[in-house]
């Protein structure tokens, strides 16, 4: 197996730009019409912002939706992936867009330690639970954030209510062999500490991990991973496989009401 190869959407996935480019057009066009708040500091590093989208309908009842993006934990932010928060605000729901540091400046350590901080702000502001969705490198954040124990961190034990990853990693110890490590900076020992595979066992709390079909084989094992090893301590998590999609078309579904995908966020958000 080419581990390198296994690992390199934009490669498996020639046209990955048009993607971008829809993405952030819906994204613009969204933050135009919604009522929001833009580029809320929750900690101290340039890119600690935070875009929130606001429900309609319900004043605020219910979790806050924090939807963390990808990129490899090395690029892309926030601003393209505005719109991911249309069919959470319909149902009335307060959702987060997560902007965090990037590698090389900071080490994916740092940045787990800033999703931590973002989840303590929304909490501290809003007085609710969270739910956590992420894509690719935000799913891997996602499943950080569900097993993490909040009360170490002067939180709420239940401060994170539920989790879905789509495409996400939760064993970074295969990216040691592969040229983005240049970027990542991950030792052996940090691809230990920074895998959510290899934690203790979260609360009891919803997961899901969400995958397409045409994924590498390494990214469809990783997202069976997870779910199959909390499965075995008693945690509620699935793992599902879209078929058809692939590593930048199962992040569009996230953006529409009716999808498989986006109606098991709102279950999650309301179990």
């Amino acid at each position: 197996m080419d581990i390198a190869s296994e690992y390199n959407n934009r490669a498996l996935v020639p046209d990955h730009p048009v993607y971008f480019a829809r993405w952030a057009a819906e994204a613009k066009a969204y933050r135009e019409s919604a009522e929001a708040e833009l580029d809320v500091a929750y900690g101290a590093r340039p890119r600690n912002r935070v875009d929130m989208f606001h429900g309609t309908g319900r004043g605020g009842a219910g979790p806050v939706v924090l939807f963390i993006h990808g990129g490899y934990w090395r690029s892309l932010d926030k601003s393209i992936f505005s719109h991911i928060a249309g069919p959470a605000n319909e149902h009335g729901l307060d959702v987060a867009v997560a902007g965090y540091s990037l590698c090389p400046e900071v080490t994916i350590s740092d940045i787990i330690d800033e999703m931590r901080q973002c989840c303590l702000f929304l909490s501290q502001r809003y007085g609710r639970r969270i739910v956590v969705a992420g894509h690719s490198a935000g799913g891997h954040l996602a499943a950080c954030m569900v097993a993490t124990d909040w009360q170490l961190y002067g939180g709420r034990p239940d401060l994170v209510h539920a989790g879905l990853s789509v495409s996400g990693l939760f064993d970074l110890r295969p990216l040691l062999a592969t040229p983005m490590n240049d970027d990542l900076r991950l030792s052996a020992v940090e691809a230990v500490t920074a895998s959510p595979l290899l934690w203790p066992a979260p609360n009891r709390i919803p997961f899901d991990s969400w995958v397409g079909g045409n994924e590498s084989f390494e990214f469809l094992r990783q997202a069976r991973s997870l779910p199959a090893a909390w499965q075995g301590l008693g945690i509620p998590s699935r793992s599902v496989v879209l078929p058809g999609d692939n590593h930048f078309s199962i992040c569009d579904h996230l953006s529409k009401p009716s999808h498989p995908i986006t109606v098991r966020l709102l279950e999650l958000a309301s179990v």
